[in-house]
């Protein structure tokens, strides 16, 4: 066993986990405290919703820039140092945010705090492959999961309650203090568990990265994608940047990417799973609570409330599944929760005016059940394939094909849903009525709940080729 494996099996692992699960719980968190804030954002700082959602946009894009950076810092800086700066960025980022006279200094604390989390997610899973044998890894990565899947579930729910009883400051004000206990606790237990080797560092390709990732990430962000030149030229832009990218990776000797991570089969099969489940996800958690505030006519806090069992149920399920993975394999729970996500989905297909809660709250818990038996354990199954140089290079691709995603599902399915309730409203009898706005809206999520259906069958049959396969790390 060599030195590095000794200094890892050594150390703390709970109170080191602890600490990381701390930090990404108060990043996340935050990330969606200000889902139900905008509207009043808009009126405090008298901008306009365009300008407005720049505040998620901006987070968003930041982040899709920096992961890709990371595989290279952590190369470049040990656990302790890389984690200390991702938290002290987010920490200043949020004072930034609280203490803001305007739009363009909230602007600014988002986008500092957008560089810790940006560090942070791959530094998470990383450190957890080097801390935890493989046949563990199942079950911290599930805690892991937990952590990222219900921060986001008391967000929407918590702002609304804070704007509705105190200033939208306090969305900041009460992140500070955790902040600083999750900085004081890694100053304890944090110790480095990378090996850092330090390769050179090619500049060119952290310019192609960043202007690739960042063009992409902001045509497909951009509301009118579909009918504004801006986002066509964007994407086209960086698509270009990419490619180079690519060629760069594969000519030089030590790429800021190793795209050798493709070459196991176990990894480009999970890569692929990824990009198309996290495009239905984000775009249906995007679209979701548009249906029940527009159409079923409730609250946003309300909203939260009725989402937010299903996602509960996620982060408490998503250990339990890494321990059946680590058990039984991958296939025994990856299977069965990609069936689950497909069956929600065919239920949604089938929302209409008249759907009652209920039958949301159950196909909204079918859906995240789903989810926490395929996410984390299809990640720690291409992971564990990778030999050790190559797995921050491995979380930093994973974590990006979230990212980019994310950002291309959302777009593309409310470009769909839009195009489906204008062919609604172009052969209604009246389509200026209320009622028939409604049913338009209706009809546009038919549609895309009935293709992202589809797309839920595709990796199902995928997921029958995901195998155990022989760990490398």
């Amino acid at each position: 066993m060599n030195k590095r494996v000794q200094d890892a099996s050594g150390m703390k692992r709970g109170a080191m986990l602890t600490a990381l699960l701390l930090g990404a719980f108060v990043a996340f968190l935050n990330e969606n405290l200000l889902t139900n804030a905008l509207p009043g954002l808009m009126r405090e700082f008298n901008v306009t919703a365009a300008t407005i959602q720049w505040l998620s946009t901006g987070y968003m894009l930041v982040i899709g820039v920096l992961v890709p950076v990371t595989a290279l810092l952590q190369q470049w800086f040990t656990t302790r140092q890389m984690f200390m700066s991702a938290m002290a960025l987010f920490l200043a980022g949020t004072c930034l945010c609280a203490s803001s006279p305007g739009f363009g200094i909230l602007l600014m604390g988002r986008i500092v705090q957008a560089c810790g989390t940006g560090f942070l997610l791959p530094l998470m899973m990383n450190t957890i492959l080097a801390l935890y044998p493989p046949e563990r890894r199942g079950a911290a990565m599930g805690l892991m999961g937990l952590v990222i899947m219900v921060a986001p579930v008391f967000g929407p729910a918590l702002s609304g309650l804070i704007i509705d009883t105190l200033s939208w400051r306090w969305l900041f004000y009460i992140v500070i203090p955790v902040a600083l206990f999750s900085i004081i606790y890694a100053i304890i237990y944090v110790r480095n568990v990378t090996e850092l080797t330090k390769p050179k560092v090619d500049l060119l390709s952290i310019v192609m990265s960043t202007v690739g990732f960042g063009c992409v990430t902001y045509g497909f962000s951009q509301t009118n994608v579909w009918v504004e030149p801006e986002g066509y030229g964007s994407i086209a832009l960086g698509s270009l940047f990419l490619l180079l990218l690519v060629w760069r990776q594969l000519k030089i000797k030590e790429p800021l990417i190793d795209l050798s991570v493709f070459r196991h089969p176990a990894f480009s099969l999970v890569a692929v799973l990824i990009v198309i489940l996290m495009m239905v996800l984000f775009a249906t958690t995007t679209l979701l609570p548009i249906y029940i505030q527009d159409v079923m006519q409730l609250t946003a806090f309300s909203t939260g409330l009725l989402l937010m069992p299903g996602c509960i149920l996620n982060g408490v399920l998503m250990p339990v599944s890494g321990k059946l993975f680590d058990t039984f394999g991958p296939r025994f729970v990856i299977v069965p929760g990609l069936f689950l996500i497909a069956v929600s989905l065919w239920l949604f297909a089938g929302i209409d005016s008249d759907t009652t809660r209920g039958s949301i709250l159950f196909n909204h818990i079918l859906l995240f059940l789903g989810m926490s038996f395929v996410v984390m354990p299809a990640q720690t199954t291409g992971l564990n394939q990778l030999p050790r140089h190559l797995v921050p290079h491995g979380t930093a691709i994973y974590n990006t094909l979230q990212q980019i995603a994310g950002g291309i599902g959302i777009a593309l399915f409310v470009g769909i849903m839009s195009s489906g309730a204008n062919r609604y409203l172009h052969h209604s009898l009246d389509p200026a009525a209320m009622h028939e706005k409604t049913q338009s809206m209706v009809a546009g999520l038919q549609t895309v709940f009935g293709i992202a259906f589809i797309l839920a069958v595709l990796v199902f049959l995928l997921g029958w080729f995901i195998k155990k396969v022989p760990e490398q790390i």
